[in-house]
């Protein structure tokens, strides 16, 4: 038989929808666009031309109204992603919502429920995960190749200027969720988290060093993983060379990627400890930097076998909850514990808790 081609539809048509489409294009018929749906409908219009979409729409419930899709990629502002999927799986489609899917652990808790009732499921947009690379590296790491992880550094600085801030939403703990930990270095950390497992505790800081946003602008964070392991972790918006880097030492191993939005498999090296020169490090052919087509791969994939697509929300929770730890942390200044942050935590409705030190009253 013909393999399934899914009906898709795009939900927010702004910068990311792009590389949306693009990968549906890319997917060799498994996937077909066949409806845009945008607040802005001529935006939506212009979208579904481009992309030789048969017809667009001014709202996600018109859309699924009209239309029998099987998957719906969330291209919005953040603080639509949560409501939208919820509204997919009430829907019976399975939605694909770029990150972050939720501004907080509470509406991601709800969103949780809403998939348990449903058929359908949600995967979050963590596509840095889908690489060849990276495939490779939780290969080797299942495997024990490379032996125990023991350290590790993730840094995603990045820069940003006060332009780039006056969309309304950007910037903001009420429709963004959070600043360059929430919204940019998410990337790099949730790879990091997918390599090394459940993390332990987190130390942190967050401060708002440059840009005028509520939110901040620089974190860093110290984590102990219950593997042992130790990893920094740094999310920068301010930092005019910009670089996406980490690196894992192993007990009989270095690997190391350095890029901006996206790697290839020549961005990735190994380096063998002193007696361990028979482990090597195997690129596979030059590919187009990881991105959404991979992961729409691994999600079409799964939608053929029957099971919930990758990032399944189970996966996006250990990432959701090390943003909250890392801003409990930053804000109160204790250490934060993989669980602790309940429901009668303020930071389990808000990734900014009680309030940020320059936000409250007197500060500067």
């Amino acid at each position: 038989m013909p393999p399934r081609s899914y009906r898709t539809a795009i939900v927010g048509t702004g910068g990311i929808a792009t590389a949306h489409a693009a990968a549906v294009r890319a997917s060799g018929g498994r996937a077909r666009l066949v409806a845009t749906a945008d607040v802005d409908l001529d935006r939506a219009k212009a979208f579904a031309e481009t992309w030789d979409a048969p017809r667009a729409y001014a709202s996600l419930d018109e859309l699924l109204a009209e239309e029998q899709v099987d998957l719906v990629c969330l291209c919005t502002p953040p603080e639509q992603h949560a409501p939208l999927a919820a509204r997919c799986l009430e829907a019976g489609v399975t939605a694909l919502v770029e990150k972050p899917p939720t501004l907080s652990l509470a509406e991601f808790a709800e969103l949780r429920e809403a998939e348990s009732r449903s058929t359908a499921h949600v995967a979050t947009v963590f596509q840095h995960r889908f690489g060849p690379a990276a495939v490779r590296l939780r290969r080797l790491v299942a495997a024990g190749e490379l032996g125990r992880p023991l350290l590790a550094t993730c840094a995603t600085q990045w820069y940003r200027d006060e332009e780039y801030f006056a969309a309304p939403w950007r910037g903001t703990w009420e429709k963004e969720g959070g600043g360059p930990t929430m919204g940019h270095g998410i990337h790099q950390f949730d790879l990091l988290l997918s390599v090394l497992g459940p993390w332990a505790e987190v130390t942190a800081l967050a401060a708002r060093q440059a840009r005028a946003t509520d939110t901040e602008d620089v974190s860093m964070a110290l984590v102990r993983f219950e593997s042992g392991a130790l990893a920094s972790v740094v999310n920068s918006v301010i930092s005019p060379r910009q670089t996406s880097e980490l690196r894992f030492d192993f007990e009989r191993a270095t690997v190391e990627v350095a890029h901006l939005y996206g790697y290839t498999d020549d961005d990735w090296t190994l380096t063998p400890a002193p007696g361990h020169e028979e482990i090597a490090w195997t690129p596979g052919p030059v590919t187009a930097p990881s991105g959404h087509g991979d992961q729409l791969a691994a999600v079409l994939d799964a939608l053929d076998q029957g099971e919930p697509p990758p990032v399944t929300l189970q996966d996006a929770g250990r990432t959701m909850e090390f943003i909250a730890a890392l801003y409990a942390s930053a804000f109160t200044g204790e250490r934060i514990h993989a669980g602790q942050i309940s429901p009668a935590s303020p930071f389990w409705r808000r990734m900014d808790g009680s309030g940020t030190p320059w936000n409250k009253a007197g500060a500067r």
